[in-house]
């Protein structure tokens, strides 16, 4: 793949490192399966938000686990070569968890961003980044985009 991927191991590293530059980090994460144009809008508007904007991606296993049975479509690794793919991207880490929240903590992104879907207190890692000073930001979906609405879109048409 790319240098655009991190390991879980390094990213406390690089968190360190581009704060010593002077870079302001944002983080989210997500499924990213069958990726459409609302997650390319979604991530591009997160990447506004700061200098560096990191991906956690959730790995195979989360994602069943997350969405159920045939999910996901695509594999982490293909997930993550499109996601790295795009400019709006800096750098994707894949993680098991259902939740991000062990990579929020070791990165300590200055800005943690979700689409607006979700409430402020569903957020994990809401609380740890704003305990540190950093802030949480909602960005509006695109509508009618969704890997969901397309699986059944392509099944309806098979």
């Amino acid at each position: 793949m790319t240098s655009k991927l991190c390991s879980e191991s390094a990213l406390a590293a690089l968190g360190r490192r581009l704060r010593r530059q002077g870079k302001r980090i944002v983080f989210t994460n997500g499924c990213f399966d069958l990726l459409h144009a609302g997650h390319v809008d979604y991530l591009a508007r997160a990447r506004r938000f700061g200098h560096v904007l990191v991906v956690g991606l959730n790995s195979d296993r989360s994602v069943r686990k997350l969405k159920g049975r045939g999910r996901p479509v695509y594999s982490a690794a293909d997930r993550a070569r499109l996601l790295t793919a795009l400019a709006c991207v800096d750098y994707v880490v894949v993680f098991d968890q259902e939740t991000p929240l062990r990579l929020i903590c070791v990165l300590r992104p200055h800005v943690l961003v979700k689409g607006a879907d979700w409430g402020k207190h569903e957020i994990a890692g809401n609380d740890e980044v704003l305990k540190w000073g950093g802030i949480v930001r909602l960005v509006p979906l695109l509508k009618g985009r969704s890997t969901t609405q397309t699986i059944r879109k392509v099944r309806r048409c098979v």
